[in-house]
């Protein structure tokens, strides 16, 4: 897998899946939509940690920083 997330990607997944966390251990957000919520939210943390998103890879995006040649 090569990486396609960039740092800013890989922060607000994080703090988004910090979000849904507490919104559902809260109980604010409960029943379907929270447990979507809390397995969207451990995705996006999953997918911030291998710093890969495989939605990415069929539309050939990244948001990894280019690198210019040479370095």
């Amino acid at each position: 897998m090569k990486k396609n997330m960039g740092s800013a990607d890989r922060v607000v997944r994080i703090l988004l899946a910090a979000v849904f966390a507490v919104l559902y251990f809260t109980g604010t957000v409960t029943g379907t939509l929270g447990i979507v919520l809390l397995v969207l939210g451990a995705v996006f943390l999953l997918t911030s940690v291998v710093s890969f998103c495989p939605l990415y890879a069929p539309f050939g995006l990244s948001t990894c920083a280019v690198k210019p040649k040479g370095a």
